[in-house]
């Protein structure tokens, strides 16, 4: 995260968005001093779990780790108002994607399906900065199949402003960008 704009990090904290089980609670581990249950599967993360994230120079931020968002949180689903209250509150916007579609859904699909729920709930919090972590890179079964994800993701969010970083949080590759 040191090469996106840290001013807007530095001001307040990040947190980290996506469908359940995409790395979330991952990525915090590998990232902060955070150490939050991980475990494959749905909904491992009840509670938001926050991290300090040293960027060096004494410069820092607070990462949050939410649970899961489905489709319908907006309307309540899966304690989607609970769970979409602590948005409210950050600076930054960071997606997690499962990329390597390791439960078969689409990855741009499911940053949509995101910025419904978000957009639905409270119109003002897209407007705040985003990026998007493309995780789990290391899972993609070929080089054909990473690069194919990731042009499409860049291709739909950057031209929005969305910055698009490949990453795969297990083994920390691209974590650092």
């Amino acid at each position: 995260m040191a090469n996106t704009d840290t001013k807007e990090f530095k001001s307040g904290f990040v947190t980290l968005i996506g469908r359940p089980n995409v790395g979330k609670s991952t990525l915090l581990s590998r990232v902060s001093n955070a150490r939050p249950k991980i475990a494959n599967y749905h909904f491992t993360t009840l509670n938001p779990h926050l991290g300090v994230v040293n960027l060096g120079d004494g410069n820092s931020f607070v990462m949050a780790d939410i649970p899961g968002l489905i489709e319908g949180a907006s309307d309540g689903a899966g304690l989607g108002h609970e769970f979409l209250r602590h948005i409210e509150r950050t600076k930054v916007l960071l997606h997690v994607v499962d990329a390597a579609s390791v439960e078969g859904r689409d990855p741009v699909e499911d940053i949509h399906t995101i910025m419904n729920e978000l957009s639905t709930y409270n119109p003002e919090l897209l407007k705040r900065p985003q990026v998007i972590a493309a995780n789990k890179m290391d899972a993609c079964f070929s080089e054909d199949d990473s690069n194919d994800i990731i042009a499409r993701l860049k291709a739909e969010f950057e031209p929005k402003g969305i910055k698009v970083f490949p990453i795969s949080a297990v083994s920390r590759q691209g974590v650092k960008e």
